[in-house]
């Protein structure tokens, strides 16, 4: 079993509060597969008004966090931590399913499988549960590019 704590996660992801939905790494298997949770709390601000009479996960942020778990499977496999010149984009979101609200006290568990790596675009088949009941369910394309810095004129 290969853990990473939020310190180790930070390392592989450019995302902070409020948009870094990945807490902890349960397991991963080089360029395979990669499993981790994010804890859903009453105390972030998009419960504020999503919805306020009943404050439910977006889905969208669901998403994000399956794309964030396939990032950090993605740098772990090719041995590399990114810096400040890297970003990874989605290139593609396919048969996106929501089939369970996911709501505060919730713990999502996402399970990322990496389909194929080819020119720098990773395929991603993802899954997210709560209590071992489907959440949301996709396929991903991502792909890792270096950003050139503005203010050195680059």
């Amino acid at each position: 079993m290969k853990m990473l704590d939020i310190h180790q996660i930070r390392q592989y992801l450019p995302h902070r509060y409020p948009i870094l939905l990945v807490d902890r790494v349960l397991d991963w298997e080089h360029g395979k597969r990669i499993t981790a949770i994010k804890n859903v709390t009453i105390n972030e601000e998009i419960f504020n008004g999503h919805f306020p009479h009943r404050p439910v996960m977006p889905g969208v942020l669901m998403i994000e966090a399956m794309a964030q778990t396939a990032a950090i499977l993605s740098f772990l496999t090719m041995g590399i931590k990114p810096d400040e010149s890297s970003v990874v984009y989605f290139a593609g979101i396919d048969n996106a399913r929501f089939k369970r609200p996911v709501e505060p006290g919730d713990q999502l568990k996402m399970e990322v499988e990496v389909v194929r790596s080819s020119r720098g675009v990773w395929k991603y088949k993802a899954t997210a549960s709560v209590d071992g009941q489907l959440a949301v369910e996709a396929e991903l394309m991502c792909t890792i590019r270096t950003i050139a810095d503005a203010s050195k004129g680059e």
